[in-house]
């Protein structure tokens, strides 16, 4: 992990750095699934990039975390959208910051109610110490390392464009 640098990097040129990654290992007729929200912006941003005729999917986790018992329902839950059939379809799905590995964890277990897809695959920008659980990327492009409390948010500015911001807690 290299250490949080002085400024962030450029999210937009991270998502082409991503598709060049993704390109040369694509599967025949592959399905993106983002994860709300960043994850879904990605997704979107993915699907120009690597000329994807489908449209993507979108996928909330609130209902599948490990952890909804304790934090309730988040204030803006989105519909889960998958417009194809997941049946032995080669996913790839898409988040932004990978941390602990429960989102991840919570949308395999969501996709898996859509059917049982020939392989999933997980692509993120950045992925940051601290994981719980044994979930790793297979497409990334940024490993960093942040303060306990820290958060990496990834935001989409008034002109579409995406962009890091560091919180602290």
């Amino acid at each position: 992990m290299s250490p949080l640098p002085s400024s962030l990097p450029d999210a937009e040129a991270q998502c082409r750095q991503l598709a060049d990654l993704i390109r040369p290992h694509l599967h025949k007729n592959p399905a993106l699934v983002g994860i709300y929200s960043g994850g879904a912006w990605i997704a979107e941003r993915l699907k120009e990039l690597l000329d994807l005729p489908e449209d993507i999917g979108l996928i909330d986790v609130s209902f599948y975390r490990d952890d909804f018992a304790e934090k309730g329902l988040h204030p803006q839950v989105k519909p889960t959208v998958i417009p194809f059939d997941v049946e032995d379809r080669h996913l790839i799905l898409v988040d932004d910051v990978l941390y602990t590995g429960r989102t991840t964890r919570a949308a395999i277990n969501e996709l898996f109610d859509y059917g049982r897809p020939a392989s999933i695959e997980l692509a993120v920008l950045a992925d940051r110490d601290g994981r719980e659980l044994p979930v790793a990327p297979t497409y990334c492009v940024w490993d960093v390392a942040l303060n306990e409390g820290d958060s990496l948010v990834l935001a989409k500015q008034d002109d579409g464009q995406l962009a890091w911001r560091l919180e602290n807690a």
